[in-house]
């Protein structure tokens, strides 16, 4: 008697290789079977008629870190077929930790519902397992985290002693099993991070036969010399390069894109081992915080007010580089607050309609940071930074990979209220708008981008493919009509078209409802 039996389907098995009718055996969190099985039995039968059967899709840039302890059960993703999620991202993260209301900042999706009780990434990937997450997790060591746990202020280069000491830190994360390491060089606590820093940490991860993940120095007027960077580094090093999110923003070159990519083709004909992901939405996303330095959170609220309130503080602020700086060169009526507690009723608006008389648009930023001090991290902003045809361009690309760069959420329960644009959409626009839309991919080459691709880069490899031995991680989805169905204006809606999905050989979809039970496993590289 077999634990679960998929009848019906076209297996799709991750590799790229065509679609064939067959049966799909599971026992004991394993593939076990792949066939004509008309004589088999299980407790469980799940029908595939006409539909994909297909590995479950590996999210290879998630910023779930925090909200897959305050809800496990990542609705979101499970609805839309992903079942391994890869957190740890550019620079941010929940480990290592030193004073845990110092790195609030470098955490997305950060709320008080969670005592962050852990300090090493073991002690986190711990806390990740008892939280028994619906999803698979992968983890990669922050660059911000190590910064902030050495560094008493991050706005420097680091010294020889703090270099030695993060790779301390990094070692120990990587000894806990995590994949890789990742910088975020745009962020506050990283833009002093030197390219021998960088190269430095490398190294270790290049000992271990692990990934450098980075989210690139400068995204509009600098692109193309940010990817440029990493390749250095990455050639320094030794080091498996993950260029993240690799489209540059409005601001720069037109032609900004297509060096971008020449430049990892021709870093790949030299034999560097390099690929690059992107997400599926036109916007990026930030916390509005982003405009400030860390140090400007030093002494708590009323010290953060104090600052906002004086007018020199102000007038350095917008001259400093920052995210927002970056933002402003699209043009501030392309920048929108996107999400505040404390000022809801001016979500949606753009900085530039929101600029007080008098003042601009970065009055408008520190005006609203200064009405939300108890809670600065909270509010985020979003850009209209990309256009739909540069998103095709990439993923049709046989080194680009697929991710959300969002946090998983749910419809109901503790994460109700939390909004990351492509939560909700990322897997579906993509297989609706590439796939069946435009025709840029087929089913087979886009399940291979979400599957087989993002666990040959992990160097996991009972994932990602259908194949007897093989995770049972799974997704049953209908070809015509896997769609997002969230919007810019209402994101949090499930997608819909994905008929089961099973993770390690638990159900956590059926028949296009949401079950209670939750498989993932928190992954450990080696």
């Amino acid at each position: 008697m077999l634990d679960t039996l998929i009848r019906g389907g076209n297996i799709v098995d991750g590799t790229g290789a065509p679609r064939f009718k067959a049966d799909l055996a599971i026992d004991d969190g394993r593939v076990v079977d792949v066939g004509s099985l008309e004589g088999a039995e299980a407790s469980k039968t799940l029908d595939a008629t006409g539909m994909i059967v297909s590995p479950g899709f590996i999210d290879i840039h998630s910023h779930s870190d925090f909200t897959l302890l305050v809800d496990p059960r990542a609705q979101s993703s499970i609805a839309q077929g992903a079942t391994t999620e890869v957190i740890g991202n550019c620079g941010h993260g929940c480990a290592p930790l030193t004073k845990p209301k110092s790195f609030v900042g470098n955490i997305y999706g950060y709320s008080d519902a969670i005592e962050m009780d852990w300090r090493t990434t073991e002690g986190y990937l711990e806390r990740m397992g008892a939280a028994r997450p619906a999803v698979n997790v992968a983890a990669l060591v922050p660059n911000g985290n190590l910064r902030l746990a050495v560094m008493p202020r991050t706005e420097a280069p680091a010294t020889p002693d703090e270099i030695a000491q993060m790779g301390h830190l990094l070692e120990e994360g990587l000894e806990a099993g995590a994949f890789g390491y990742s910088t975020g060089l745009e962020s506050p606590d990283e833009r002093a991070s030197t390219e021998e820093e960088t190269a430095e940490l490398c190294r270790i991860v290049a000992r271990r036969g692990a990934l450098y993940a980075t989210h690139t120095r400068n995204k509009e007027t600098l692109a193309v010399e940010a990817v440029e960077e990493g390749i250095r580094v990455a050639h320094a090093a030794g080091v498996q390069l993950q260029v993240s999110h690799i489209i540059p923003r409005k601001g720069g070159p037109p032609d900004a894109l297509e060096r971008a990519i020449d430049a990892v083709d021709r870093a790949a004909a030299r034999s560097l081992d390099v690929t690059f992901d992107q997400h599926t939405r036109l916007h990026g996303i930030t916390p509005i915080s982003a405009a400030l330095p860390a140090w400007a959170f030093e002494g708590g609220a009323d010290s953060l007010a104090a600052r906002l309130r004086e007018p020199v503080f102000r007038s350095e602020m917008k001259l400093r580089e920052s995210l927002f700086s970056s933002f402003a060169l699209g043009g501030w009526d392309r920048v929108y607050l996107y999400q505040s507690k404390g000022n809801p009723d001016l979500v949606g608006k753009s900085f530039e309609e929101l600029a007080p008389s008098g003042g601009d648009a970065y009055d408008a930023l520190f005006d609203i940071l200064l009405e939300e001090c108890e809670e600065p991290h909270a509010s985020l902003a979003v850009c209209h930074s990309y256009e739909e045809d540069q998103l095709r361009y990439t993923f049709r690309h046989p080194l680009c990979m697929v991710g959300s760069d969002a946090t998983a959420l749910g419809t109901d329960g503790p994460l109700a209220g939390d909004v990351f644009l492509g939560a909700f959409t990322w897997a579906g626009w993509f297989f609706r708008r590439l796939v069946r839309e435009t025709g840029d991919l087929t089913i087979e080459e886009a399940v291979a981008k979400l599957a087989a691709a993002p666990a040959d880069r992990l160097g996991i490899a009972d994932r990602g493919r259908i194949a007897r031995g093989s995770c049972a991680d799974v997704v049953v989805f209908d070809a015509a009509g896997f769609a997002e169905r969230g919007t810019l204006e209402s994101p949090n809606r499930l997608a819909t078209g994905v008929a089961h999905v099973v993770v390690n050989g638990v159900v956590s979809m059926e028949d296009g409802a949401l079950t209670s039970d939750r498989g993932g496993h928190v992954l450990r590289r080696g």
